[in-house]
């Protein structure tokens, strides 16, 4: 059965305010990812949809893969309740040791649903439990979030840490709280997400900020991103990396009427530099990543996490993520 069929025989679980929840029946939840591009061979996305209705979002698109609308990617939420049963049946040391997984690449894993149906943590217990089987290194993992409600799995992701190789990113793409609240309207406010930056490093964690996607026009003032490398080194993150914008035709969708409404004098730069391919101009790409490598450098702040090493049976830096290469290659259809 395709995944347009089950999302259309997918019962409803609840309604909050403007957002419906599903019940998805899934064939899998650890998928395979098929591309050199980015440095992990495997997904896992609790979720399809998310409820945080970034204008920008990239992965809109996987909702049409069910045959919705993209700009319903925020308020129908299909909830993967079965996941960490399915995922237990599908580990095993032959598919995932030398190999990395990252959990949150198409759909945040600590969106508001998670307090309610709590998949995300039900699979970092089931990876747990399946890690203490392995040999000394365990897994290499990767979570992705906007959220600091990944703080109520401290005590897991602390276990996890323990005995495989664990890094969290905080994706933060500006200090301007006003101005993420009308591009990210139910995320959490920017000083939140760097608290939770702060505390997760503190607790021995291998946290990094993401400091994506860069809006031209919006949150690319050079003061401004400093300000934001400043935060994140002194938020102590061990790594940060930074990726302009990609707008593929589904995220045009929505962020071109956003900036019509909110952002008039953007909207003829945007068609000009967007419409084409969905990527900003090399020239700006360019300009903006020598700035961001001078500002890391300045602030002390890697690419990517220190150390390299990914405890598993293979070499480590062949398996730890390509974070520049992925803040550049949001496109890729992480699976579902």
């Amino acid at each position: 059965m395709g995944i347009a069929r089950l999302a259309a025989a997918a019962p409803r679980e609840a309604q909050k305010n403007e957002v419906e929840y599903f019940r998805l029946r899934v064939r899998s939840v650890l998928n395979r990812v098929d591309s050199r591009r980015v440095g992990f061979g495997w997904s896992i996305n609790p979720y399809r949809g998310c409820e945080f209705g970034c204008q920008y979002c990239y992965a809109r698109y996987t909702h049409t893969y069910m045959e919705l609308d993209p700009t319903q990617f925020e308020n129908k939420i299909y909830v993967k309740a079965e996941a960490a049963r399915i995922l237990r049946r599908d580990l095993t040391p032959e598919k995932v040791l030398g190999e990395h997984i990252a959990i949150g690449a198409a759909t945040d894993p600590y969106q508001p649903a998670e307090r309610q149906f709590g998949v995300t943590r039900a699979i970092l217990e089931t990876l747990l439990e399946f890690s203490h089987t392995l040999p000394s290194g365990g897994l290499s993992l990767s979570i992705t979030t906007k959220s600091n409600l990944v703080l109520r799995d401290l005590d897991l992701l602390r276990e996890l840490a323990g005995c495989s190789q664990l890094q969290i990113n905080v994706s933060v793409g500006t200090l301007n709280a006003r101005l993420a609240r009308a591009l990210e309207p139910r995320a959490p406010r920017p000083d939140l997400r760097l608290e939770t930056v702060r505390q997760l490093a503190q607790a021995g964690i291998t946290t990094g900020v993401f400091a994506m996607p860069i809006l031209p026009g919006l949150t690319d003032k050079p003061a401004e991103l400093e300000a934001l490398v400043a935060a994140a080194a002194d938020a102590h993150a061990h790594y940060l990396c930074a990726g302009v914008a990609f707008l593929m035709h589904s995220s045009q969708k929505t962020f071109f009427p956003f900036l019509e409404q909110k952002f008039p004098r953007l909207v003829k730069q945007y068609h000009t530099w967007y419409r084409r391919n969905g990527y900003a101009p090399q020239s700006y790409r360019k300009e903006i990543s020598a700035l961001m490598t001078g500002l890391r450098r300045k602030y002390h702040l890697p690419s990517r996490p220190p150390d390299g090493g990914v405890r598993s049976t293979q070499d480590p830096a062949a398996t730890l993520p390509n974070y520049s290469a992925l803040s550049a290659q949001l496109a890729i259809p992480f699976a579902s």
